[in-house]
């Protein structure tokens, strides 16, 4: 059995999402960060879970079954296109909305992820003043923007 950060051991968190908030997943480098997500989450009635690799985010994802998938583009470590393109390959996945976001300077990095098939792309300035109405509007991200 495995621990979760956010609940206990072993609990399958398919039959405990919130339906009202739901689940978000987000890949963070920076623990500061990852604080910041899941206090969002709490204040809107959804919950966040976070993870530090791109092999821990496909693995939680596939246990958990988020209704969000939010990919930090300054995560060390991490090829942010080739892991959008590994999650909408994935049968379990593929149609679980994957927002990304980093620096507004790094401008390639986040075109990449728009082309990888990201459904979002934000600066990360936008990401942070947008995520409340993110993650309580999981189930209706708008792809097309």
């Amino acid at each position: 059995m495995t621990q979760d950060r956010e609940g206990a051991a072993g609990e399958d968190r398919r039959s405990s999402a919130d339906p009202a908030g739901g689940l978000a997943i987000a890949l963070v480098a920076d623990l500061l960060f990852a604080s910041r997500i899941r206090g969002a989450a709490n204040a809107v009635g959804a919950r966040a879970l976070t993870v530090r690799t791109a092999d821990e985010l496909i693995e939680r994802s596939r246990e958990v079954a988020p209704r969000l998938i939010l990919l930090d583009l300054e995560a060390r470590g991490v090829n942010a296109p080739a892991l959008i393109e590994r999650l909408k390959a994935d049968p379990e996945l593929s149609s679980v909305p994957v927002i990304a976001f980093g620096s507004h300077v790094r401008g390639e990095a986040l075109l990449a992820a728009r082309r990888a098939g990201a459904d979002r792309v934000l600066a990360r300035s936008a990401f942070v003043r947008d995520l409340p109405s993110l993650l309580r509007g999981m189930d209706a991200i708008d792809t097309e923007s």
